[in-house]
C-alpha cells in the first residue's frame, strides 16, 4: 500500500498517525517483530520442539508468511453474540466452510473459530490453514444474560483437529476471572505438551470499569495489565482492545476507593495521551515485545470499517505490535469486500513506508 493510499484512507489522521515519534518508550527498548521472532524468543523458552513448529506455521502462512506479522481471522461471534446477530448481514457465515474459505482468500495467517465448526472442516482444510480452536466462549442464551467463559471441549479434542493452537478468553476484573485463570491456565499447560501454541483474549469485564461517562474497559493501563496477567500464564500471543483512553487505575480510587496499586509514572514517563503511546504501553506490558500483542479490529460500523481497520493496523504496527485479529468488518459484507479488507489490513504490515514509531 503506497503512503499517498494510506494517507487518503486516514485522512485527516494521516500525518498524526504516520509521523508521530514515541519518545517515553523508545522502539530500542522492544523486542519487536522480526522474521527471526520464534527463533530469538522461544528457541531457548521451555515450549517443546512441537509448539515450536506449530508457532512456525502460524508465521509463516498467508500473505505476511515470514515477516514476523499475523493476520488471523477470528469468527466464533455466532456464540458470543448469537448466530442471527452474527451472520443476519451475510447468511452464508452460518456455513463453517465459508469461514475458513474467507481466510485462506484473504490471505490471513490462520483461522480462529469454534469446536463445531473446525471439527466439520479439520479432514478438508487443517493441512491448507493453521487452525485455532476457540475452546471458552461466553454464551447469551441463558436468562438473564451473564458474563462469563465457559469451557465448551478438551485441548485433547483441538490437537485431534490438527489445531496448529488454543485460543482462550479470560474476563480481567470479573467476578469469574479468578477461576477462568485457572481453567486457562491448565489448558494452556496441557497445549504447549501437546505441541500447540496458547492465545489470549484479555479483556476486561466488571460494570465498573465504567465511570463518569467513560469506558475504562479499553484504558491503556488496566488493559496493559490484562496482558501482563496473560503472558504470566504463558500465553504465546496476546489478543488486545486497542486502548481508546487511558487512567482507568486513578478513575477507579477516586474518593474513598482502593483499587490496585498505581505509579503515576506510568502516565508521564511510560505514555502520553498519543494512541499510539497507547498501545505501545500494551506492548510493554507483554513482556517488552517478547510475547506479540495483536489487536482487535472490533465490530463492524459499516461504511467506515476500512478506515477504522487500516488505522487500528497502522497504530498496532508503529506500536510495536504483532498484528491483528478481526472479523466482524471482514464477515459482515460480501465476501470479495471481506478478502478486499483482510489484504488491506496486510498491505500496512507488508508496507516499509510504515515504520515502528
Amino acid at each position: 500500500m503506497t503512503l499517498d493510499k494510506l494517507s487518503s484512507i486516514l485522512g485527516d489522521e494521516a500525518r498524526d498517525l504516520l509521523e508521530h515519534k514515541c519518545t517515553k518508550v523508545t522502539k530500542e527498548q522492544l523486542h519487536l517483530p522480526s522474521p527471526q521472532f520464534l527463533d530469538d524468543h522461544f528457541t531457548f523458552s521451555n515450549r517443546n520442539a512441537q509448539t515450536l513448529r506449530s508457532l512456525a506455521q502460524l508465521y509463516n502462512n498467508g500473505r505476511l508468511a515470514g515477516t514476523g506479522y499475523v493476520s488471523i481471522l477470528p469468527i466464533d461471534q455466532g456464540i458470543e453474540h448469537s448466530g442471527g446477530a452474527s451472520f443476519a448481514p451475510n447468511p452464508m457465515y452460518f456455513d463453517p466452510e465459508n469461514i475458513v474459505r474467507l481466510a485462506i482468500e484473504g490471505g490471513c495467517n490462520a483461522v480462529a473459530t469454534t469446536f463445531g465448526g473446525l471439527a466439520l472442516m479439520s479432514r478438508r482444510y487443517a493441512h491448507k490453514i493453521p487452525f485455532i480452536v476457540k475452546i471458552n466462549h461466553n454464551e447469551l442464551l441463558s436468562y438473564p444474560n451473564t458474563y462469563d467463559q465457559t469451557m465448551f471441549g478438551s485441548v485433547r479434542d483441538a490437537w485431534n483437529l490438527g489445531a496448529v493452537a488454543v485460543g482462550a478468553t479470560i474476563y480481567f476484573g470479573s467476578e469469574e476471572s479468578r477461576r477462568q485463570i485457572v481453567e486457562v491456565s491448565k489448558a494452556f499447560e496441557e497445549a504447549h505438551e501437546l505441541g500447540m501454541a496458547a492465545i489470549l483474549w484479555c479483556y476486561l469485564r466488571n460494570d465498573a470499569f465504567k465511570s463518569g461517562g467513560k469506558d475504562y474497559h479499553v484504558a491503556a493501563d488496566l488493559t496493559g495489565q490484562a496482558n501482563h496477567l496473560g503472558v504470566t500464564i504463558q500465553a504465546d500471543i496476546i489478543k488486545q482492545k486497542l486502548p481508546e483512553i487511558n487512567g482507568g487505575y486513578k478513575a477507579l480510587n477516586m474518593g474513598n476507593s482502593a483499587y490496585g496499586k498505581l505509579d503515576e509514572r506510568m502516565y508521564t514517563e511510560l505514555t502520553t495521551e498519543h494512541p499510539i503511546d497507547w498501545c505501545r504501553y500494551q506492548v510493554l506490558n507483554c513482556y517488552s515485545g517478547r510475547i506479540g500483542l495483536i489487536n482487535s479490529g472490533g465490530a463492524s460500523s459499516g461504511a467506515s470499517d476500512l478506515k477504522e481497520a487500516v488505522r487500528t493496523a497502522v497504530i498496532n504496527k508503529r506500536a510495536g505490535g504483532m498484528g491483528l485479529i478481526s472479523g466482524r468488518k471482514a464477515f459482515q459484507r460480501p465476501f470479495e469486500q471481506g478478502v478486499q479488507l483482510l489484504q488491506a489490513i496486510q498491505d500496512v504490515y507488508l508496507s516499509p513506508e510504515v515504520a515502528i514509531a
